[in-house]
Order: structure tokens, then sequence, then C-alpha cells
């Protein structure tokens, strides 16, 4: 009988402005979901699904991070250890896509990453399936190319376009980026070492009422 492969661990961070669907995207990929009320992330959550690349059977630990402001010193402590990194922006809110290169430079800042230079990155256009369009497709290809061809991928977590094809771009990244480090055997201990984080301190009930729109 051959041997099972052994499953590996993933972690992958989730990035971008608040509302733009960050928590819907990964609901609907893990839990198949979509949830019509908006909700902000406090803190940050995490998923995982056991996925298959290639031969190799993987479990994507998933973490949904908050993008108000005032959480943005936790970087730190959330980045360390991810394998991959996935931008999230909204294409009716041109602002949400022009804070990409920020968030990107504040999770190499703030990840310890070795070799940030060819850190994988994947990038999601959401909500497709709405109106007032703000950003073309062609202009988030150009950028994405300008950015070192990260792949990305126009999306919406409403009706499931493109999710599922994002997020095995996003296992196939993070699986190729822990065998460049498991085989370097270069993992600073700022890298791996991550402390336990007890979410219930930061993952409490928002103060103001939720409102419709695409949970994030």
């Amino acid at each position: 009988m051959l041997a099972q492969p052994k499953k590996v661990l993933l972690k992958v961070v989730i990035l971008g402005d608040s509302s733009v669907g960050k928590t819907s995207l990964m609901s609907h990929y893990v839990k198949k979901s979509f949830n019509t009320h908006y909700k902000a992330t406090i803190g940050a959550d995490f998923l995982t699904k056991e996925v298959l690349v290639g031969e190799q059977l993987v479990t994507m630990q998933i973490w949904d991070t908050a993008g108000q402001e005032r959480f943005r010193s936790l970087g730190v402590t959330f980045y360390r250890g991810a394998d991959c990194c996935l931008l999230v922006y909204d294409v009716t809110l041109r602002s949400s896509f022009e804070n990409l290169g920020m968030w990107q430079d504040s999770f190499l800042q703030q990840s310890g990453a070795p070799n940030p230079e060819t850190f994988p990155f994947v990038i999601i256009g959401n909500k497709i399936d709405l109106e007032d369009r703000q950003v073309t497709e062609v202009e988030a290809i150009e950028y994405s190319n300008s950015k070192g061809n990260i792949p990305h991928y126009c999306a919406s977590a409403k009706d499931a376009t493109n999710v599922n094809a994002a997020f095995s771009k996003v296992a196939e990244q993070a699986l190729a980026q822990y065998q460049q480090i498991t085989n370097d055997h270069v993992v600073p201990s700022s890298y791996t070492d991550a402390p336990t984080i007890d979410l219930g301190s930061y993952n409490e009930e928002p103060s103001h009422q939720p409102k419709s729109g695409c949970a994030c």
C-alpha cells in the first residue's frame, strides 16, 4: 500500500479595506455560504479547509483580517507565518483598489517573511455582480503585471464567480512558498514562532448596526 502524503498546514492572510468582501469570499470558499448583512470583522478570525494541491494534501488556515485602520497595528501578530497573502478590493470602490499597494507593503513590513521580493500574493477584484464599476479589468491587470505579474481574479462572493479558482491559485502559491522555505531551510524565528492568539479579546461585537451589503 502506498503511503499517504503528509498533510501540510498552510497559512493564508486576506487583506483589504473594510467592506470589500473579505469575509464573504472566505465564507463562500469554505462553507459555500453568503450573508447579505454587513458585519465588520473585529481584529481577525480564521477558517480551515482541507484541499488537494496536485498530489499534496494541505490544510489551508485562512485568516480574515479587519480592514479598519485602528486594527492595523495588530498585523505583526496576525501576519507572521503566512505562506501566501490574498489582497482584495471592491471593483465599485476605487479607493479600495488604490490602497492595494499600502496593504501589500504593510504585510511585507510586518510579517517577517523570508525573501519578501518573491513572496506570493494573489489579487481579487470582488463584487463584479454589482453595477457602477469604478475599476476596469484592464487597469487591474495592468496593475497586477506592474507588481511582478501577481495573479488577478475578477470575482463575486455573492454568485461564486471565480471564488474557487482564486483560492485554488492561493493554495498553489502557498504550497510552493512552503516548499521553497522548507528546501532552503530559511525560516527565521520571527516568521515561524507566531504567538498564540486569543481571538476573544479582539472579536467583540461592533457597536454599530449591520447594514445591507457584502459581509467583510
